[in-house]
């Protein structure tokens, strides 16, 4: 270090006296494990959308040998996507104060003199870099998703994917080459080793200045940090009362009173819906087997009619209650043109003219579950224009945008 240029690369520069491998250690272990759940609930949220099942539901078309988990996401539990999706979005705020805690306490490390050391040094700065880019890259592209706030290059759904892989990567990485040595710092010892030494990991300053406060209630301030980003936030997922504490997020509050006062995420005249569209001229087309039928809107209200108790769930974290839908089975259209028995898959496609997410296609065990409905009606009053009007698709267990609003055809079958 004796040639560090002056600033930061050099020992004395940071004087903090909390700066150590213990508080490095415990913050690191508490991401690693913090981390490890949001990767596991992102896998999870990216199979729901069954991206291997269709060209529309897949916004990463290059994902390659990314995608070689996938599976059929199940419509059981119903509740599955509301918890996976609610965990991965609120431990992400959550964990925001950890995470700037931990790079705050890893400064020194950062501006390590001389650069590279050796070959291994090499790659481990390497993977470093790539894991602070990678983690502020997730961390705030997540947190503008989730207030709705799309201003990013691009399409989210890509970027934040394409994103947790180069920094899961890093991430493994630098779990590697640290883990033993942070299990070994936050065991039995006496104090902070001397400056200098190899077990002080450049963190320990030299000249340290006089103590504010301990390690510890350092720590307990990062943990007040995020108890209260978990109060202002987890409300739009747990529901009920708690909804009324979750004064960051965006779908926290109910927008409005009645049968059709519940979230949404985009409104009808948001995505070009013009009152011709879901008017009296406003068709049904069922496709399917070489058959095709088309139902007015009273010719869909005479067919024999089912209410499933779902809630909506959205991969911004928030989610309704369960609402009391009311409609028309899916098998019971795919009988319509000789497929009720074994429902295939089902393209489901809108009227809606802008906006992503204006078809999709569901995967059989979802059109063949008793409980996934073309609704009309939701807890007793027709649909709003806002919530769908004539008619959306309500399944059990899939991502809110693929619970169609506003449908005009349903090809059951057919590959897109």
């Amino acid at each position: 270090m004796a040639g560090a240029p002056p600033g930061p690369s050099r020992p004395e520069f940071s004087r903090s006296p909390l700066r150590g491998p213990w508080l490095t250690s415990v913050l690191g272990l508490v991401l690693l494990a913090g981390i490890a759940i949001l990767f596991v609930t992102g896998l999870l949220s990216y199979a729901a959308y069954n991206p291997d099942l269709a060209a529309v539901n897949d916004q990463t078309p290059d994902k390659g040998w990314l995608g070689f988990y996938l599976f059929s996401w199940p419509t059981s539990p119903y509740w599955l996507y509301r918890v996976t999706q609610g965990v991965h979005v609120t431990l992400g705020i959550v964990l925001v104060p950890v995470l700037l805690a931990k790079l705050w306490s890893v400064i020194p490390k950062l501006f390590a003199w001389p650069p590279v050391r050796s070959v291994a040094h090499g790659i481990e700065r390497l993977s470093l870099l790539l894991l602070v880019g990678g983690a502020g890259f997730e961390f705030v592209t997540g947190i503008l998703n989730v207030q709705l706030h799309y201003i990013f290059p691009g399409s989210f759904y890509t970027l934040h994917f394409y994103g947790a892989w180069v920094f899961i990567g890093a991430f493994v990485v630098h779990v590697a080459f640290r883990l033993p040595k942070a299990l070994r710092a936050v065991g039995p010892r006496l104090g902070e080793p001397a400056p200098g030494t190899e077990d002080a990991a450049g963190l320990v300053s030299p000249r340290p200045a006089a103590p504010t406060v301990s390690r510890r209630g350092a720590l307990g301030m990062v943990g007040l940090g995020s108890l209260a980003l978990l109060v202002v936030t987890a409300g739009q997922s747990v529901g009920g009362w708690f909804r009324q504490t979750a004064l960051l997020a965006p779908h926290g509050q109910e927008p409005g009173s009645g049968p059709n006062g519940f979230q949404i995420n985009k409104t009808a005249a948001s995505v070009g819906i013009r009152p011709g569209d879901i008017g009296p001229a406003w068709r049904l087309t069922v496709r399917g087997a070489g058959r095709q039928v088309a139902l007015t809107y009273d010719q869909l209200l005479a067919l024999p009619q089912s209410e499933s108790s779902l809630p909506i769930a959205c991969v911004e974290g928030w989610s309704t209650p369960d609402q009391r839908w009311s409609g028309v089975r899916l098998t019971e259209l795919a009988a319509l043109v000789g497929l009720g028995t074994d429902t295939p898959q089902v393209f489901v496609e809108s009227v809606q003219r802008g906006g992503s997410f204006r078809s999709v296609v569901l995967r059989d065990n979802q059109a063949r579950d008793t409980r996934s409905l073309l609704a009309v009606r939701v807890n007793g009053a027709v649909l709003s224009h806002d919530h769908g009007y004539p008619a959306r698709v309500i399944v059990p267990g899939a991502p809110g945008v693929h619970n169609t609003k506003w449908v005009t055809r349903l090809t059951f079958g057919e590959q897109t």
